[in-house]
Order: structure tokens, then C-alpha cells, then sequence
């Protein structure tokens, strides 16, 4: 069942043994080093495989529904052939399939879900209402959210093992029972470990992370979406997307020196905006694309989140066979290859030529130079060669605080000995970091084929320090320890993928700057945000001037990677139905689910205007993470930290609402007050609300406060068909002038939207809105709303009518 709940029920689910597996010491010391996987554990070959010959079948039906002259871009070829039912998805809406891309309604069939520790406890929540005895599709959880760095993974990860173990013991149960491949604490990042070890030329699949588009460097379409759309996949229900349009990035060159795949990102950020890639697809191609790593594109393809793109990709590749092969996956890279040296009209894994974009942009990889993206946007990019004087005009801080390098975006074995070549120079001069300096390998497989090849001995040694495999600092799980306190204006270079404000420790005045793990390696031996290290010099203990050399690191091992620590490995995927999956009616971490209300039999009236925000409105804005990732199983406790991030548009004032009486409270107090007094409400915001992550809490969390509308200029799309699922409406603004017509406090009806729900998303939404004089203002919106989203939200949420389809 799909969708939205729910109020929370303390009823449990119980069982007198919860699962627990034994953990082996979480040391990296004694992490057990082998060549090749632990005997007792055998992937699932079949499982991990692209089903290619039904895809090959279905890109034919394709051809024949859409005629075989047709050229297709590599993304329609993967997504068309993923489709339930070509023909009426490609013809319905279109011109007879002239006009698909922004049109179609694509009801499609992932072959995988992936799902990271914190998002999952919500979409297992919601799949265990199903009643299903397994999942319809294979499936993994990731363990990765919830570990924090600070001192270390030998003592971080047992501390933060032992601080979750109820959240850990649920999520491994339910994976025991429904035939889902868990990795445990320890085992490495979500988008890493899929990466080495599910994405495939050709997979579609679903993830529950907004970067799950990562596997899009090794040539899949990974979409990144919330938990209500998860389990459409998980259940065999076609889950809907409008048919992207495609924006074709042509590279061509090489890169050289000191630039990277992240300045490629980076660079492309500065350009589209955070906005610039919703609704496309982003398909890299061209001649420079075959001079880049599998793990350089994927670092690429989890950044273009970041645009607002629905996923990116990249085209067969041979940098895909030998990532394949060094991955133990020679049988996939085997098949890839025959398909993708096949004649055009066969061919998955490359675009037809003369395929057409609906934009392009030409980027010549020769010529790029390294960039530097912030503070608290990753699009505000700036070429390293003028960083130094956009530090003194804006009045950054001149001192580097902190570096982090790793997180899902860039702890591939490449990355990490090209910081260590840096390290490695540094260290022979005589000189240590100048400010803390923090390593994140991206799994199990990395940290240990690193500490064989002394490469984490080479970080330890200069100063540096190794976290846990997991996301830390990047998503909020960061315990300085420095002299840093919050509202203290700092910097920090980091080799993540968001710099949102307060993201990474808490603190609003924390500037995080994004670049390359090699120029924040680079930035950490200097200690100045005004450093460039292709021109200038640190000076030695011995009073001797160094200067860095163009960095350098093997793309694979030269000896293959090494597997680690074996309880690190995944359980099985086989579904164990006698497994009991455990809910505490007492815990404050996890709490089961209740329906949401159905929407009423008539339009809304009486709604009332409970904030107006200004500003940018993040995914992290609307429901934070940091230490309230504890609660995302627990829908009333975390739904204590909806919206405190946003500013009051009135006053500039962060989480300060007034109610009618003019009486101040936060903004979830005043949220739960008015839900107590039977008030439903909206919110109005500016462009792009929602940006940033996929967590579905962002809509869960104002569903079950009362929340029914939200009025905003524009929607980041992961947010927006959040809201569907879980029976929020999203409007905007007609004319985006409007929003100075509406304010806090404001009582709002709609007219219309009933009729809209009714007929299947035909008609236009009108907002009356009551000024405290007793005026009306009529504000004309749209909507994007689909025959099945109108489904949703009739009947409460996606969840509700799904199982209510069941019951007939």
C-alpha cells in the first residue's frame, strides 16, 4: 500500500526476540582484511541483474508503438522500456506520441529499491499495512544516516550503534521477514555501496535519498523519492512519473591537473540554478565522456540533485566494463557490452544518433578549471581563479575551520588517493593540516582496500581523521569538537554534495564551501579560504616555500578491491515470514501508523494562513535533521521540528509564528494548537519549495498538524509529489506577484479544487482569500495535479486508496 498516513497508533506489533545479529569489533584495526567475499555469504546474481531480455522486448514494442525511425535519447530508451503499458502511456495526452516529454504520465516498473536507515522506518511503516508477505521487487536498506562523526569510526560507530539499536534491531527484522537485503551500521553510504554493488547499465530504480541518481554514472536511471513512492514499487503498483524532459550535456576534451568531475558539477550548478534541472533529465554525452571514471560520473550524476533534475545519466561506457569487472560483476558487464555494440534500433545503453534534446549545453573538459561553490547554496559557483577576491568582497571568513572530505559524492577509491598524493606531498615538506581535517570513506569495500594500501596510515599519520563508512557530518551528524559555538561565523570546505545553511553542525553562520576533495585537502594545509593552490605557496617549518603539485591516484586498485570486515556483509534476501517485526507501544522512536482523513465531500473553507515564508524553504528547512533523525519513525515526535527553519516574512524572524491574538509560540506550537482547536491551515511560500532531499517527513509532518494546502511560487518535484502521496494539495501562483496578497493569519477557501479532484485534475483552483477588515482577494493558482494524485488526496492519501483498491 502506498502512501500517506497517518496519525500514529502506539499499538505494537510484537515478538519476545527482536533480530539482532551479532556485530564483530567496530574497529578498523580489526576489520577483517580477504580478497574476495566472506564464503558464507553468495550474492543473488539473478537479483542484481538487469531483467535485459524483458527490456530489450519492451524497447521493441516501443519502436513499433512510436515507429522504428523514432530516435530516442538513452533516457527514454531505459525509461519507455520500464513502462507497464507502452502504447497508452506514450499515446494518451501526447499528439498520437509527438509531444511525450512534459506531457505523458509514465506509469512504470522499477526493477530495485533502495532505501537509506532514516527514510526506510517510514516506508517500512507504510509497507507493513500492505500485508504482504515479501516485497515485489528486490530491495536493500542502507544503514548510513544514523552514525555520527566526531572522534572516529572506532568509537563513533559502536556509540552510535548502541544509541540506535532499537531503530537498527526494526529495520534488520523487517528486513529478515520481507526478503530485503540489509547492510548493516558499518557497511558503507547508500549511494556507494549500490554503486558496487546493484546499479547496472540499463536498471531503473528507485531510491529513498534524494542522491540516489549516483548510480547514473554507471548508466541506470536511479530516481530519488519518498517513502509513499517506494512502496508503489515494493507492491507491484506502477509508480507515476511525468514523462522529463531531457537536457543533453555534451562534454568534450579531457580533464587535466587540477580539475575534477566535481568542478564539472559545480560548474554546470553555477549555470542551471537549483531550479534549472526540474523536470529534465540530465544525459551527459559526447567524446569526453569516455575519458572520465565510473565513479567520476557518478559523482556527477548525485550532484545533479542539486539542479532539480529528475536523475542523470551517462551512456555505456568503457570505464563501465572496468568498474564492472573490479567489482565482481564481470557476468553484467559481459552482457552490457553485447547489447550496447548492437545496431541503434537494439541498443538500451546509447542514444540513437541525431537524437534531439530539448536543451544542450557544451561543456570542453579541457579548458575547465576547479570551483568552489557557496556558502548555503550549492549553486552560487565561483572558478577558484577569482575565489580569493569574491572572499574579501563579500566578507567571507578568512580562516578555514574545518575540512571534510568523503560522503556519497566523492570517497571512491580515486578520490581518496588523489587527496592522499596531496597529503603525501605536504608531508614531505614538514607540514601538517592547519585546521581539523576529516576523512569519510563511502563503504566497508573502500576503508579497506585504502587501509591495505596504507592510504588511511597516510591520512592518520599527517593528522587527519577517519570516520565511520556513513554519511556524518554531511547530513547533520557532526559533533565538533573545536572552539566553534553556534551563531560563531566560520568556514568550512567540504567534499559534500549540499551546503544549506545549518545543514552540516547546527550552526546557521557555518559557511560551507563545496569543491573537489582535492582543493579541500589542499585548503586544509593552507587554513585560508584565500588560498589557491595551482599559484601559491605554504610556507615550511624550515622556512622553505611549497608549493603543490597537480595531483595524481589510480582510478581502481591495482590489486583489487578488498571485501573487509565480513560482518559488514548483507544479510540475505530470502523472505523469513516467521520473523516478528517489533514496535514498542512505549517507544519515543517508532510509532505505527493511522489513516489520514479523506478529503471532504465539498471545497475547503476556514483554512487559515499559518506561516508565510520568505526565502529559501529546503526539505531541511521543513523538517530538519541533525539530532532529530532519532525520531523518523516517529511521526508525532518529529513532526516537533516542521518548519523551524523558516523565516517569517513579516518579521525575518526564524521559527516565530503569531496567532490571530497576535500571541507568538514556534511554528509546530502553533501548528498543534490549531490542530487541537479543529483548524486546518497552509503555508505560502517563494520559489522552489521542498529543494533538497527526498525525506517524505517534509509532508508527512504538516499532514498530521493539520496542514491541507501549500501555496508556494514553485515546487522542487520530489517535494511536491510528496505532498500528493500524503493528501496535501500544492498550488502555486498564477501570477507570482500574488503572493504579497496573502499573509499570516489570513482565512482562506478554495474554489474549485473539489470539482479538480473529482474530474481527475481537469479545471483551475481559485484561493479566496479573507483579510482581517473583512476584504477579499481571489488569487488565481495552478496545479500539476494527475487523474491518480486526484485519487490520493480524495481519499486521504495514496496509502488509503491503495488499500481501500485492496479491499475490492
Amino acid at each position: 500500500m502506498r502512501g500517506g498516513l497517518l496519525s500514529s497508533s502506539r499499538s505494537a506489533i510484537r515478538s519476545s526476540t527482536p533480530v539482532t545479529r551479532p556485530r564483530a569489533p567496530c574497529t578498523r584495526n580489526l576489520a577483517t582484511v580477504i580478497t574476495k567475499p566472506a564464503a558464507s555469504y553468495k550474492p543473488d546474481i539473478e537479483s542484481r541483474t538487469p531483467p535485459y531480455p524483458k527490456l530489450l522486448k519492451r524497447l521493441h514494442e516501443v519502436r513499433r508503438v512510436l515507429g522504428s525511425s523514432r530516435q530516442l535519447t538513452l533516457a527514454e530508451k531505459i525509461l519507455y522500456s520500464h513502462l507497464d503499458n507502452p502504447e497508452e502511456a506514450l499515446l494518451s495526452n501526447t499528439d498520437n506520441g509527438l509531444n511525450i516529454r512534459g506531457n505523458a504520465n509514465l506509469k512504470l516498473k522499477p526493477d530495485r529499491v533502495a532505501m537509506q536507515d532514516a527514510s526506510a522506518q517510514m516506508a517500512l511503516l507504510q509497507f507493513m499495512t500492505c500485508n504482504l508477505p515479501s516485497t515485489a521487487v528486490p530491495a536493500s536498506i542502507h544503514c548510513d544516516h544514523m552514525i555520527v562523526g566526531e572522534r572516529g569510526a572506532d568509537v563513533d560507530l559502536p556509540e552510535s550503534i548502541k544509541g540506535n539499536k532499537e531503530v537498527f534491531d526494526f529495520l534488520e527484522s523487517a528486513a529478515k521477514k520481507y526478503g530485503i537485503e540489509f547492510w548493516p551500521p558499518g557497511a558503507g553510504i547508500i549511494h556507494q555501496t549500490v554503486l558496487e554493488n546493484y546499479a547496472a547499465p540499463g536498471l531503473m530504480m528507485l531510491g529513498t535519498d534524494s542522491h540516489t541518481p549516483n548510480a547514473g554514472g554507471l548508466g541506470a536511471i536511479a530516481i530519488g523519492v519518498g517513502g509513499a513512492d517506494a512502496v508503489d514499487a515494493l507492491v507491484d503498483a506502477p509508480w507515476e512519473l511525468k514523462a522529463p524532459k531531457i537536457l543533453g550535456v555534451r562534454l568534450e576534451g579531457q580533464l587535466s591537473g587540477w580539475a575534477s568531475p566535481k568542478d564539472v558539477i559545480l560548474a554546470l550548478a553555477g549555470k542551471l540554478t537549483v531550479r534549472g534541472g526540474t523536470g529534465y533529465i540530465i544525459e551527459y554525452h559526447g567524446p569526453g565522456v569516455d575519458s572520465l571514471s565510473c565513479t567520476g560520473m557518478a559523482t556527477m550524476c548525485n550532484m545533479g540533485a542539486e539542479v532539480g533534475a529528475t536523475t542523470s545519466l551517462f551512456p555505456f561506457s568503457t570505464r563501465h566494463i572496468s568498474y564492472l569487472e573490479s567489482t565482481h560483476r564481470r557476468y553484467i558487464a559481459l552482457q552490457a557490452q553485447t547489447i550496447a555494440s548492437s545496431s541503434s534500433i537494439h541498443n538500451l545503453l546509447r542514444a540513437d544518433e541525431g537524437a534531439h534534446y530539448d536543451e544542450e549545453i557544451t561543456i570542453d573538459l579541457s579548458t575547465l578549471e576547479p570551483h568552489i561553490n557557496g556558502p548555503f547554496t550549492p549553486d552560487l559557483s565561483t572558478p577558484l581563479s577569482v575565489f580569493s577576491k569574491a572572499v574579501k568582497s563579500n566578507n567571507w571568513p578568512e580562516t578555514v575551520s574545518a575540512g571534510l572530505i568523503g560522503s556519497c559524492t566523492n570517497s571512491s577509491y580515486q578520490d581518496m588517493r588523489r587527496a592522499e598524493d596531496l597529503v603525501k606531498q605536504a608531508s614531505a615538506a614538514g607540514l601538517k593540516p592547519a585546521t581539523d581535517f576529516f576523512i569519510t570513506p563511502g563503504s566497508e569495500q573502500i576503508r579497506a582496500t585504502l587501509d591495505r594500501d596504507s592510504t588511511l596510515s597516510t591520512f592518520e599519520d599527517a593528522g587527519g581523521i577517519v570516520l565511520a563508512n556513513a554519511c556524518g557530518p554531511c547530513i547533520g551528524q557532526w559533533k565538533r569538537t573545536d572552539n566553534i559555538s553556534k551563531g560563531d561565523s566560520n568556514a568550512i570546505f567540504t567534499s559534500y554534495n549540499r551546503n544549506f545553511r545549518g545543514r552540516n553542525d547546527g550552526n546557521p553562520e557555518t559557511m560551507n564551501f563545496l569543491a573537489s576533495p582535492e582543493i579541500v585537502t589542499a585548503m586544509s594545509y593552507a587554513g585560508t579560504t584565500s588560498f589557491n593552490p595551482l599559484t601559491d605557496t605554504i610556507t615550511t617549518p624550515s622556512g622553505d616555500l611549497f608549493r603543490f603539485s597537480p595531483p595524481g591516484g589510480a582510478e581502481l586498485p591495482e590489486f583489487g578491491f578488498e571485501t573487509g570486515n565480513p560482518d559488514f556483509l548483507p544479510t540475505s534476501g530470502a523472505p523469513s515470514p516467521s520473523t516478528q517485526v517489533v514496535v514498542s507501544p512505549t517507544s519515543d522512536r517508532l510509532a505505527l501508523l493511522e489513516p489520514f482523513a479523506p478529503f471532504p465531500d465539498h471545497d475547503l473553507h476556514g483554512l487559515k494562513v499559518l506561516y508565510k515564508v520568505t526565502g529559501k524553504c529546503t526539505t531541511d528547512t521543513i523538517s530538519a535533521a541533525g539530532p532529530w533523525l532519532k525520531y523518523k519513525g516517529h511521526l508525532p515526535n518529529i513532526s516537533a521540528n516542521t518548519l523551524i527553519g523558516a523565516a517569517n516574512a513579516a518579521t525575518g524572524e526564524v521559527n516565530v509564528a503569531y496567532d490571530v491574538d497576535g500571541s507568538t509560540s514556534g511554528i509546530p506550537e502553533l501548528a498543534q494548537k490549531w490542530k487541537d482547536q479543529g483548524i486546518e491551515w497552509l503555508v505560502v511560500a517563494e520559489d522552489n519549495y521542498g529543494e533538497g532531499s527526498a525525506r517524505e517527513h517534509a509532508a508527512l509532518q504538516p499532514r498530521f498538524l493539520g496542514g491541507r494546502v501549500i501555496l508556494a511560487k514553485s515546487f522542487a518535484r520530489i517535494h511536491e509529489t510528496n505532498l500528493k502521496k500524503q493528501g496535501v494539495v500544492p498550488l502555486t501562483f498564477a501570477n507570482g506577484e500574488d503572493y504579497e496578497k496573502i499573509n499570516a493569519c489570513d482565512e482562506v477557501s478554495t474554489e474549485g479544487l473539489y470539482d479538480v479532484l473529482k474530474s481527475g485534475g481537469k479545471g483551475e483552483v481559485k484561493v479566496v482569500v479573507k483579510k482581517k477588515d473583512g476584504s477579499e482577494v481571489v488569487i488565481k493558482t495552478k496545479h500539476t495535479l494527475s487523474e491518480d494524485q486526484c485519487g490520493f488526496i480524495l481519499a486521504g492519501s495514496a496509502l488509503n486508496l491503495l488499500a481501500k483498491m485492496k479491499r475490492t
